[in-house]
């Protein structure tokens, strides 16, 4: 009775840090996290950015929340960096607080982490993009690197990287 209770209470553990135990993250238990973590902020499917792209009206600002590695491997077309954790002033202090802003990472907390601190600046069309680079580029989508059309994404890390295609994983830009 205590090892069945000692093993649930483990399982929950792993389960609210976001991993199963024994294995790296999943896309369910990710996108509980940041929902869970982040309640107040919107999200956009991958299919809803690549329409409003396409479509002939304004497109958003996208910011990249990666590091500086991997934006070198690969960003979306247009994208702007902008460091983990910093507020994007430097990019934003000119913006009208209604212009559309997307923000990815490579799974979706990152960004979720600065679309919070862009609404609680005033920022009203400011959304994530649900499941980021790495399920947009595992969808098909064009990721690009000095303009130039790639197929390959920074994985972040080994366990993270589990989460996006292995053709696509890249530590360095053009070597697989």
């Amino acid at each position: 009775m205590i090892r069945r209770w000692v093993l649930l209470l483990l399982m929950g553990v792993c389960g609210w840090l976001g991993f199963g135990c024994g294995s790296g993250p999943t896309w369910r238990s990710i996108k509980e996290r940041i929902r869970r973590d982040f309640p107040d902020v919107s999200h956009m499917s991958a299919d809803e950015l690549r329409r409003t792209l396409d479509s002939d009206g304004p497109r958003p600002i996208l910011l990249d929340v990666r590091e500086p590695e991997e934006f070198a491997v690969s960003h979306l077309e247009g994208a702007v960096r902008v460091a983990p954790g910093s507020d994007a002033t430097e990019v934003v202090s000119e913006l009208d607080p209604a212009t559309p802003i997307v923000a990815y990472c490579s799974v979706g907390y990152r960004s979720s982490e600065l679309v919070e601190k862009l609404a609680e600046r005033g920022f009203t069309n400011v959304k994530n993009l649900d499941g980021s680079i790495f399920e947009w580029a595992n969808g098909g989508r064009p990721v690009e690197r000095d303009g130039q059309s790639v197929r390959e994404v920074h994985p972040y890390d080994e366990d993270w990287g589990e989460l996006l295609r292995e053709e696509l994983r890249a530590y360095v830009p053009g070597e697989p």
